[in-house]
C-alpha cells in the first residue's frame, strides 16, 4: 500500500508542490528516503522513528520506502518530517488516509513527538490556498499561516498525538488567529535631531518620492541619525505589501512567534558583509539584506568601505527590483523593491572641506576615497546632499522647535496620494488607445491585433 501526503519545496518565495509517497512492503526492516533530498531531509529518518516511538507507535518490521516526487527537484530543510510521519501513520492505519488528502503538511519533529516551528509557513499557506487545500503546520506558526486567508482550513498541532486525536474525533483543534506585533513604545523621531534643516527637508522629499539618497559629511554630523528616522515618516505597509514582506521574512526565519509587523523594514548591514549576505545566495540560496529590505529602507553606512564588488552587485536589484540567484541546477528570484540610503565621509580622514582642517594627502585623499564607488551605482542614486557638522549654536538654539516625524509623515502621505491619483489619471487617458492583451495570447497574435485609435 502506498500513502500520499502533499507538502511543498521552496524556490525563492514560491511554494512548489511535492508529493510524499510512503510504501510499506516486505523486506529488510528499515527506512529509505529517495528523491534528491539533502542532509537535513535524510536525517528525518531518525527523527520520525523516535517521534513515532514517543507517540506510542512502532516502526513495522518491514521495508519502508519514502519517495519525494518530483524526484529531480532538490528537497531542502527539516519541514519534511511531519509529512513523512503522517504518510507512514496513514500506511499503518493510525491516521485515515482520506483525511490527509485535502491538506498541505509541513513541520519538524522533535524526538518526543512534538512539532517544532519551521521556516516558510506563510508562503506554504498561500500556496495551499491557491491549490484549494488546507494546511497542517506547527502550533508556533499557526498565527503566521492564518494570514493566508479566512477560508483556508488550518490545523496547528503541538504534537503527533494531538493531530491523530483530532482525526479520530477525540480532540478538536481550533483554527489559529492572525497576529500582529504591537507597535513599539519608542521609535526614532525627527524631533530628536537639532539643526540639519536642509537634510531633514531632503529626507522628506526622498520619502515622498521613494528616491535613493546619498549623504556626505564628516563624522558626527548626524547622517546615521537621519537615516534611522526615515521609516518613521514613511506610510505603513499596505495589506499586499505586508504579505510580500512577511513571505520573505518567513523564508529567512525572521518571523518570531508567527507575528507579522506592518512597519517598513530597515536593514543596516555592516560594511564587511559579503555579496551573498547583501543580494542573497549561499548553500541554500537564502534571501539577502536587499530582499529583506523589500518595500523598506536599505541603509549602507560608510559606503566606500564596502567591497566594490558588493556595491556593484546592487546595480541590477536597484534597476529591476529583484535579486536573481543563478545556480547550475536552478534559478531563484527574490523581490527587492528597496529605497537605498547611503552615508559616507568626504575622504578617508573624514574631515575634507571642514574649516580649519587640511588632509595630509591633499586632494588625492578625496579622489581616491570617492573613486571606490562606481559611476553606474551613483547614477542610480537620485539625491545627494552634503551634511555639514552642526554648530554649537544649532544644538543650543534648536531646542523645542524641531518638527516631529508625525507631522512630516502627514505631508509624505498626502504627496504619495497625489502621485497615485496622477498615475491613475494617466492610465485612464492611455486606456482606450490599445486593446488589453489576454495572458493566453502569444506575442505574434498580439502584434496582429487591430489597435483602436481615438
Amino acid at each position: 500500500m502506498v500513502s500520499h501526503v502533499r507538502t511543498v519545496a521552496f524556490q525563492g518565495v514560491e511554494a512548489v508542490p511535492v508529493d510524499v509517497q510512503v510504501m510499506v512492503a516486505p523486506g529488510k526492516m528499515g527506512m529509505q528516503i529517495v528523491g534528491l533530498a539533502d542532509k537535513a531531509v535524510a536525517e528525518s529518518r531518525e527523527r520520525v522513528q523516535a517521534a513515532l516511538h514517543a507517540s506510542g507507535l512502532s516502526m513495522p518490521p518491514k521495508k519502508v520506502t519514502v519517495n519525494l516526487a518530483p524526484a529531480d527537484l532538490p528537497k531542502e530543510g527539516s519541514h519534511y518530517d511531519l509529512p513523512i510521519a503522517l504518510g507512514l501513520m496513514a500506511a499503518l492505519g493510525a491516521v485515515p488516509s482520506d483525511a490527509l488528502a485535502g491538506y498541505v503538511v509541513l513541520g519538524e519533529l522533535s524526538l518526543d513527538g512534538t512539532v517544532a516551528a519551521v521556516n516558510g509557513v506563510l508562503p506554504a499557506a498561500i500556496g495551499a490556498n491557491a491549490m484549494e487545500r488546507g494546511l497542517i503546520c506547527p502550533h508556533a506558526c499557526g498565527a503566521e499561516a492564518a494570514w493566508a486567508g479566512a477560508d483556508i482550513d488550518i490545523l496547528a498541532p503541538r504534537s503527533l498525538i494531538a493531530l491523530a486525536n483530532h482525526f479520530r474525533g477525540s480532540q478538536v483543534m481550533s483554527r489559529p488567529e492572525p497576529a500582529l506585533y504591537p507597535p513599539p513604545s519608542t521609535v526614532p523621531d525627527l524631533a530628536d535631531i537639532r539643526g540639519q534643516e536642509a537634510a531633514k527637508r531632503t529626507l522628506e522629499v526622498a520619502a515622498a518620492g521613494g528616491h535613493n539618497l546619498l549623504m556626505v559629511g564628516p563624522p558626527g554630523a548626524g547622517k546615521s541619525m537621519l537615516a534611522q528616522r526615515l521609516p518613521s515618516i514613511l506610510p505603513p505597509l499596505s495589506p499586499r505589501e505586508l504579505l510580500e514582506v512577511s513571505m520573505i521574512a518567513s523564508i529567512a526565519g525572521e518571523l518570531a512567534d508567527g507575528k507579522l509587523s506592518d512597519r517598513r523594514p530597515f536593514r543596516a548591514p555592516h560594511h564587511s558583509a559579503s555579496m551573498a549576505a547583501i543580494v542573497g545566495g549561499g548553500l541554500k540560496a537564502r534571501p539577502g539584506e536587499a530582499s529583506l529590505s523589500h518595500h523598506g529602507v536599505l541603509f549602507l553606512d560608510e559606503l566606500p568601505e564596502f567591497s566594490p564588488q558588493v556595491l556593484d552587485s546592487l546595480r541590477q536589484p536597484l534597476e529591476t527590483a529583484e535579486c536573481v540567484i543563478a545556480r547550475a541546477n536552478h534559478r531563484v528570484s527574490y523581490p527587492a523593491r528597496i529605497q537605498l540610503v547611503a552615508a559616507m565621509n568626504p575622504c578617508r580622514c573624514g574631515m575634507a572641506g571642514e574649516p580649519g582642517h587640511r588632509c595630509r594627502r591633499g586632494p588625492r585623499c578625496v579622489t581616491d576615497y570617492q573613486a571606490r564607488i562606481s559611476g553606474p551605482l551613483l547614477d542610480r542614486i537620485d539625491l545627494r546632499i552634503d551634511v555639514p557638522a552642526v554648530s554649537a549654536g544649532d544644538l543650543i538654539g534648536g531646542a523645542g522647535r524641531a518638527e516631529t516625524s508625525a507631522a512630516v509623515a502627514e505631508r509624505v502621505a498626502i504627496a504619495r496620494q497625489k502621485q497615485q491619483a496622477a498615475t491613475r489619471r494617466m492610465a485612464c487617458r492611455r486606456g482606450p488607445r490599445m486593446h488589453p492583451v489576454p495572458q493566453h495570447l502569444s506575442k505574434t497574435s498580439f502584434l496582429s491585433m487591430p489597435i483602436a485609435r481615438p
